[in-house]
């Protein structure tokens, strides 16, 4: 990502990159080590995106956004708009009403976070991206303060289903990316 980012011509095609990661804690720019409770066996990766702590796992969608922001004439403040909404549209199509918070970027529901952002812009281009919960373990969220925010819990897409679909990771994906699309290009 970053050497993507750093070859960059004002010719360079914008890119997402999908992918699992494996388990880790991840720590933003702004991090501070008090927010990771007890890390355990799961190691923790300082990152230059923005944002606190976070846990990145099997069955989470993680979308890297490589975009040649200033090419956009968009803010960050934009794409971030641009992300929410993007995934407050995919949890509709579930039939599940998401919110926002003006405080804390990602999306919620029933004061569960979902998904988290967190970006960074380096000469005009985005790195980095967002989390989405789709079918994970969910208990080493209880390790950290996810985000910087005591006992905030998270929830994910299974969860949230009455009769969650096989497949449900692979579908899940498909939408988000739909909705990205749609909305960048």
């Amino acid at each position: 990502m970053h050497a993507f980012t750093a070859a960059r011509t004002p010719d360079t095609v914008d890119e997402l990159w999908l992918l699992q990661h494996e388990r880790v804690f991840t720590q933003g720019q702004a991090g501070k080590a008090e927010h990771v409770l007890n890390a355990g066996d799961i190691p923790v990766i300082q990152s230059d995106r923005g944002g606190q702590v976070t846990y990145h796992g099997p069955g989470q969608l993680i979308v890297y956004f490589l975009l040649d922001v200033r090419r956009r004439e968009a803010g960050v403040r934009t794409l971030v708009d641009l992300l929410e909404q993007s995934l407050l549209r995919v949890l509709a199509s579930y039939g599940i009403e998401a919110e926002l918070r003006k405080s804390a970027p990602g999306v919620y529901v029933d004061n569960r976070k979902i998904a988290a952002l967190g970006l960074r812009i380096r000469r005009g281009c985005s790195l980095h991206g967002l989390s989405f919960n789709i079918d994970m373990d969910l208990a080493p969220f209880a390790r950290i303060n996810p985000c910087g925010y005591a006992g905030l819990e998270c929830t994910q897409l299974r969860d949230l289903l009455v009769a969650p679909p096989a497949g449900l990771f692979a579908e899940a994906e498909a939408r988000v990316v739909g909705e990205l699309l749609r909305a960048l290009l």
